[in-house]
């Protein structure tokens, strides 16, 4: 069943080329995602689950959510996880769980392609750019 074929709620089983690579808002350089799972693709209220590319030196802009936990898990590469003012360098296997109200961004400083998965839930919040 293709994504446009779907109704909300519906279970599905999907591949990744189906999905198409974005740079959202207050991501730069070449920081680009695909939203696998969210209300657009296939009707999720609570989750917005991403992979996500990253090619040296891109990024996305520090900021805050007031709601919404995520979390990152690296698959390949590596990048610069800032949490309020502490700077922890990820790596492939390494993943980290931010709470709302934590100042954060993730920048690939590495010399290859970033490759991680982002978990968001909710999936809609009032981000505080820093």
């Amino acid at each position: 069943m293709s994504q446009s074929d779907r109704k909300p709620q519906d279970p599905f089983v999907s591949h990744i080329v189906e999905i198409a690579w974005q740079q959202f808002p207050g991501h730069f350089g070449g920081a680009l995602s695909k939203a696998l799972v969210r209300p657009e693709t296939c009707g999720s209220r609570r989750v917005d689950f991403r992979i996500s590319c990253y090619q040296p030196m891109a990024y996305v802009q520090e900021h805050v959510h007031q709601v919404q936990e995520q979390v990152y898990h690296v698959l390949e590469g590596e990048g610069l996880l800032t949490l309020d003012d502490r700077r922890v360098v990820m790596r492939k296997n390494d993943f980290a769980f931010v709470p709302p109200g934590v100042r954060h961004s993730f920048t690939n400083e590495g010399t290859t392609t970033l490759v991680f998965l982002v978990v968001t839930t909710p999936v809609e919040d009032a981000e505080v750019p820093i």
